[in-house]
C-alpha cells in the first residue's frame, strides 16, 4: 500500500512539473502552475477573465467545471510583499 502511495506522490508531483514548465514556456514564472497564472488574471479583472484571452477564459471554464473556484484556490501566495489578494468569487 505504502508502494501506491508513494507511486501516487510521484506522478502528481511529475504532472505539476509538467505544468510548471507548460507556463515557463508560455513566459510564465517558472515555479508557477497555469491554474495559479489564471487565477492572477481574474483575480485582477475583478473576478472574471476578460474576453480579450478566449483560451485563457475556456481553460478556466472547464477548471472550473471539474473544481470549482479552481485558478482562484490555486493562487501560490508568495510572502508578505507578494501576498495576492483572492477575490471572493462565487
Amino acid at each position: 500500500m505504502k508502494f501506491l502511495n508513494l507511486t501516487g506522490r510521484y506522478i502528481m508531483n511529475i504532472l505539476i512539473s509538467l505544468d510548471q514548465l507548460t507556463n515557463s514556456i508560455l513566459l510564465g514564472d517558472p515555479d508557477e502552475t497555469i491554474s495559479s497564472r489564471l487565477g492572477r488574471i481574474k483575480a485582477k479583472w475583478g473576478g472574471h477573465i476578460p474576453m480579450t484571452r478566449p483560451i485563457c477564459k475556456l481553460t478556466d471554464w472547464v477548471l472550473d467545471k471539474i473544481d470549482k473556484n479552481h485558478s482562484i484556490d490555486a493562487i501560490e501566495d508568495e510572502g508578505i510583499d507578494g501576498l495576492v489578494d483572492k477575490p471572493d468569487v462565487k
